[in-house]
């Protein structure tokens, strides 16, 4: 790892007197921050997803507070991204802002979290607003790509401005060649609770929506769910797509089982996953992490 001039934090106190007293030498060391494409050669790709903690949402496999020590969540983000294989992260500003500083982004690709108003259990919900990240400010930071969750209510009259508000984004970051990730989900309250309608008809209606946002699809990504029946959902699209994988209630050979077969699937290109890898059942988080990257990369995973 090339330090950069200001050099990099090497523990939290000093990320904390940065913050405090130096805060210049973000914007600082992200124009000077190590930068790669975001496809590389292999057309793969491997991101840790950590923007949970902004939409209030900290759980981890039955555990309400798992992702409430920024210190830990930091540690473990780390691990992951030291991991070979890794390509990069998704985040919002606080946590990106954190790794920068450790030196963590130094050539790895960095996805920026748009829309994390809708906090998880509120009246407002389904308000997906844009709260984190706009095209100008991921542009300005030197990130690769804007991701945004898209979740559609038929119910909500607030979905149209949900989706209108995704389209000037996808629009916008097309026009600047970045890469605009749409996250889309059909989506209902039950009992008073947002829920994620995973059944594969309702996947593939969402893909048809999200993929017609914005007045350019050339730079446009899918992030999707892995649900019974991927096959026929793949082939609602052709845009690149990368596949999540949310808070798994299964045991890890069904999780890891389940996105095999899903990445061998036409326009699926690799995962982008967060807690299934960040908080493992076993605690092993570069051994979850070596485990996701032999399923992106079977063939390099092979060769070494």
């Amino acid at each position: 790892m090339t330090p950069t001039p200001q050099g990099f934090a090497t523990s939290y106190d000093e990320v904390r007197d940065i913050r405090a007293f130096t805060p210049e030498r973000i914007p600082a060391m992200l124009a000077s921050r190590r930068r790669r494409p975001f496809v590389p050669a292999d057309g793969r790709l491997m991101i840790v997803a950590a923007d949970h903690p902004a939409r209030g949402a900290l759980s981890a496999r039955g555990r309400a507070d798992a992702m409430a020590s920024r210190p830990e969540l930091l540690d473990r983000l780390v691990t992951a991204l030291g991991r070979p294989g890794v390509d990069g992260v998704l985040a919002t500003a606080d946590i990106l802002e954190d790794l920068l500083l450790l030196g963590a982004l130094e050539g790895k690709v960095v996805v920026s979290s748009m829309n994390r108003g809708g906090l998880q259990g509120s009246v407002f919900e389904m308000d997906d607003r844009l709260t984190g990240y706009d095209v100008r400010g991921t542009v300005d930071a030197g990130f690769e790509a804007i991701k945004m969750l898209t979740r559609i209510d038929p119910a909500d009259p607030a979905t149209v401005s949900t989706l209108e508000t995704c389209a000037r984004v996808v629009t916008d970051a097309n026009r600047a060649g970045l890469v605009a990730m749409v996250e889309p989900f059909l989506s209902r309250r039950v009992d008073g609770r947002v829920v994620n309608d995973l059944s594969p008809e309702a996947v593939i209606r969402s893909v048809h929506i999200a993929q017609g946002l914005g007045s350019s699809s050339a730079y446009t990504w899918m992030k999707l769910p892995v649900v019974e029946d991927m096959a026929r959902v793949m082939e609602a699209t052709t845009l690149p797509t990368l596949l999540l994988g949310g808070d798994p209630t299964t045991r890890p050979e069904e999780t890891y089982a389940s996105w095999k077969a899903a990445l061998e699937l036409p326009s699926v290109r690799g995962l982008i996953v967060g807690r299934a890898l960040l908080y493992p059942e076993d605690g092993d988080v570069a051994a979850a992490v070596d485990t996701a990257v032999s399923l992106v990369r079977p063939q390099e995973v092979r060769a070494a």
